[in-house]
C-alpha cells in the first residue's frame, strides 16, 4: 500500500495552476458584515493555528479557520471556541487537558476557506437577478439566508446553542427558497448545518447532512470534481454572491468529502473516513499539486486514519511526505510541522524505534530554539520530550541536562509552584533513581546515598506544590479566575501528585536495598494514606474517579505491591487498615467501570 501511495504522490508532483479568486463585484447588505468580510475560496496558511494545537497537540475537533476582508488570518473565535488545553508530561506520556466542545483530530492543520458561489443555470427560477458579467443580487430569501448565517455563528460563540441551531437550520431554509433546491448554496447550508451537529457531537445528524450535500454537489460538478480545495468550518464564513473562478465556484464536491471523512473520523468509523480522505488527497494533488500544503493536510489525516487501521507502514510513510511538503514550503518550523513532528516521534516511541524517535524530537527542540529561543514554553515542553526519550535510551547525563534547563524556565515563566514544575520534578526524580540504580551496581555506596537523597527531595518537593495546588482556593488558585482553569490545574495536579507518590514507593525500595532490615515504614505509609485521601476527599473524589481513575488504580496497585512484597505488614496496624481501605477502593472503581461497560 505504501508503494501505491507513494507512486501517486509521484505522479501529482507537476506543475500547477495557482488560483486567485477574481475580486467582488458588488456590495452585499451591510447587516451580513461578517460574511461580507469573507474570502471566497482563499487557501489559508496552515501555519496559523491557535495555541491549543502547539500542545496537543492533539492533537485532536477539527476547526478551520477564516479569513478576514483584508486576506489576514483571523483565529481569535477560534481560541475562544476550543478554550484551553494543557499538556503535562507524565511517564512516557503527555497528559492533556480539554475544555473545548469539540473533540481534537488534526486542529494544527487548520486551513481556512470561506465559501463557494455558482452561476445559476439558464432559465433559473429562483427569482435571483442576472447582471451583465455573471454574477447574482441577493433576493428576499438569501439575504435571510446570510443574516440568519452570521447570527447564528455569532448565538455558537456565544454557547447559546439552541438558538444557533434554530438560525443555523432557518439558513437552510432560506437557501432552499432562494436558490433552489438543488443549488450548490443549499449544500453549503447543509454542510454548515453539519458542522454545528459535528461540534455538538451528535455525529449521525451531521454524516446526514453532509451525505446529502455531496449529492447535490455531485449534481451539480460531478463525483470526481478536480477543481477543489479542502474542506472548511463554513458556517463561520457563509458563501457570498461573489463571480469567481470556474475553478472556484466548482469546489464544494470535495470540501463536503473532507468533512464527511472527519465525521467519520470521529465516529471511529475508519475505512469510510479512509474513502473520504483518499478521494480529497487525489482531487487535491490534481488542482493543486503533490507540493501544497493543502494537500499535506488532508495526507496526514488520511495517515491518522491509517495508522488507527493497524497500517503503520503506509502512516508513517504519508506523514514523514506531510512533513516534508510543509519543510520545502518554508514551513518546518511552523507549529503544523511540529505538530506532526511530534506525532511522528510518538508513533516511534510506541513502537520502541527511540532513535529514530530521538532525531525527529531534536528536529522539534531545534526549529522551537531557532522561533521561539529557550525562554518558552514550548520550547521547555519539547525538551521535556527529548529528555524522557533520552532517558529511556539511558542518555542520564543530557537526560538531566535538559530536564533542570525546563525547570529553570517553567519557574521563571510560571512559579515555583505551578503544577508544569511539579511535573518536571517527578522526571528529575525518576531519572536521579536511574542514576541511584546504576551506582549501586558499581557499588558506589556513597554516591548512591547521594543519589536517593537528592531524589526524596525531589519527590517531596513536588508533593508538596501539588498538594499545595489541590488544598487552595479556586480564586487564589495560580493567580487564575476562572472556574474552568482551577478545574483543569487541580486534575493535572492530581495525576502529578498520583506519580510523585508513585515514586515515594520506589526510592523506598531503594532505601532498603542500602540498608537491608533496617525497615522504616512511615514514609510508605504517609504515601499510600496521601493516596488513599485523594478518593476519600469530597473535593478530589470526582477528580480521582473521573479524570484521572487509571492513573490513581495505577498508583494505588503499586503502593499496595510495594507494601506487600517489601515490609511486614502484620507488625503494623496501620499498614494493614490501609490496605484494607485500598482493596475496598479498587473493587469499588473496578465495579463503576463494569456498570458503565
Amino acid at each position: 500500500m505504501a508503494a501505491a501511495y507513494r507512486r501517486l504522490i509521484l505522479l501529482r508532483r507537476l506543475p500547477h495552476l495557482q488560483l486567485e479568486p477574481t475580486p467582488a463585484t458588488h456590495h452585499l447588505s451591510p447587516t451580513s458584515a461578517s460574511g461580507a468580510a469573507a474570502a471566497l475560496f482563499t487557501p489559508s496558511r496552515p501555519f496559523a493555528v491557535s495555541s491549543a494545537a502547539e500542545r496537543v497537540e492533539p492533537p485532536l475537533g477539527v476547526f478551520r479557520l477564516g479569513f478576514t476582508s483584508d486576506g489576514n488570518f483571523n483565529h481569535n473565535w477560534h481560541h475562544k471556541l476550543t478554550s484551553t488545553v494543557g499538556a503535562v508530561l507524565i511517564g512516557q506520556a503527555a497528559f492533556f487537558l480539554s475544555l473545548s466542545n469539540g473533540s481534537a483530530l488534526a486542529q494544527e492543520d487548520s486551513f481556512s476557506l470561506a465559501a463557494t458561489t455558482s452561476e445559476q443555470a439558464e432559465g433559473d427560477t429562483t427569482g435571483l437577478q442576472r447582471i451583465e458579467d455573471g454574477s447574482v443580487i441577493s433576493n428576499e430569501h438569501t439575504v435571510k439566508w446570510r443574516i440568519f448565517t452570521d447570527n447564528a455563528r455569532d448565538f455558537f460563540l456565544k454557547r447559546q446553542l439552541d438558538e444557533a441551531e434554530k438560525l443555523f437550520q432557518a439558513a437552510l431554509h432560506e437557501a432552499k427558497e432562494g436558490f433552489g433546491l438543488r443549488d450548490p448554496h443549499v449544500a453549503s447550508a447543509l454542510n454548515n448545518l453539519a458542522e454545528f451537529y459535528r461540534l455538538r457531537k451528535e455525529y449521525e445528524k451531521a454524516e446526514q447532512l453532509y451525505l446529502e450535500a455531496i449529492e447535490i454537489l455531485e449534481e451539480s460538478f460531478g463525483s470526481d470534481d478536480i477543481r477543489h480545495i479542502t474542506g472548511s468550518f463554513l458556517f463561520f464564513f457563509p458563501p457570498l454572491l461573489y463571480k469567481v473562478s470556474v475553478h472556484f465556484r466548482k469546489a464544494m464536491v470535495g470540501t463536503a468529502l473532507h468533512s464527511l471523512g472527519i465525521c467519520y473520523h470521529l465516529q471511529h468509523k475508519f475505512a469510510q473516513a479512509q474513502t473520504c480522505y483518499e478521494r480529497a488527497l487525489k482531487i487535491e494533488g490534481r488542482v493543486m499539486g503533490a507540493g501544497h500544503p493543502e494537500y499535506a493536510s488532508t495526507m496526514y489525516l488520511l495517515a491518522k486514519v491509517l495508522n488507527l487501521q493497524g497500517k503503520r507502514k503506509d502512516a508513517e510513510f504519508l506523514t514523514e511526505e506531510s512533513i516534508r511538503i510543509l519543510e520545502e514550503s518554508g514551513l518546518g518550523e511552523s507549529p503544523t510541522c511540529i505538530q506532526r513532528m511530534r506525532y511522528l516521534s510518538t508513533e516511534l516511541i510506541k513502537s520502541n524505534r527511540l532513535a529514530e524517535a530521538e532525531n525527529w524530537q531534536r528536529k522539534i527542540s531545534h526549529a522551537l530554539e531557532l522561533s521561539k529561543g529557550w525562554d518558552s514554553l514550548d520550547t521547555a515542553y519539547a525538551a521535556e520530550l527529548l529528555s524522557l526519550t533520552l532517558q529511556a535510551m539511558g542518555k542520564l547525563k543530557e537526560s538531566e541536562e535538559l530536564l533542570e534547563r525546563c525547570l529553570a524556565v517553567r519557574k521563571k515563566i510560571l512559579s515555583e509552584d505551578n503544577f508544569q514544575v511539579a511535573a518536571t520534578l517527578v522526571h528529575l526524580a525518576r531519572l536521579t533513581l536511574q542514576k541511584f540504580t546504576s551506582d549501586l551496581k558499581n557499588v558506589n555506596s556513597d554516591v548512591a546515598t547521594y543519589y536517593l537523597a537528592r531524589a526524596k527531595q525531589l519527590i517531596n518537593d513536588s508533593i508538596r506544590i501539588t498538594e499545595g495546588i489541590l488544598s487552595s482556593s479556586s480564586k487564589d488558585l495560580n493567580k487564575f479566575n476562572s472556574t474552568s482553569t482551577t478545574d483543569r490545574d487541580k486534575i493535572a495536579a492530581t495525576a502529578i501528585l498520583l506519580q510523585a507518590l508513585d515514586v515515594v514507593g520506589l526510592t523506598e525500595i531503594g532505601t532498603n536495598m542500602l540498608a537491608p532490615g533496617e525497615q522504616d515504614y512511615r514514609p510508605i505509609e504517609q504515601a499510600l494514606n496521601k493516596c488513599i485521601s485523594l478518593y476519600k476527599q469530597p473535593h478530589t473524589r470526582s477528580i480521582v474517579s473521573k479524570g484521572v481513575k487509571q492513573d490513581y488504580l495505577r498508583c494505588l496497585k503499586r503502593l499496595t505491591d510495594i507494601v506487600e512484597s517489601n515490609y511486614v505488614v502484620s507488625q503494623t496496624m496501620k499498614l494493614q487498615e490501609l490496605l484494607g481501605e485500598a482493596q475496598q477502593i479498587m473493587e469499588e472503581l473496578g465495579e463503576e467501570s463494569n456498570r458503565k461497560k
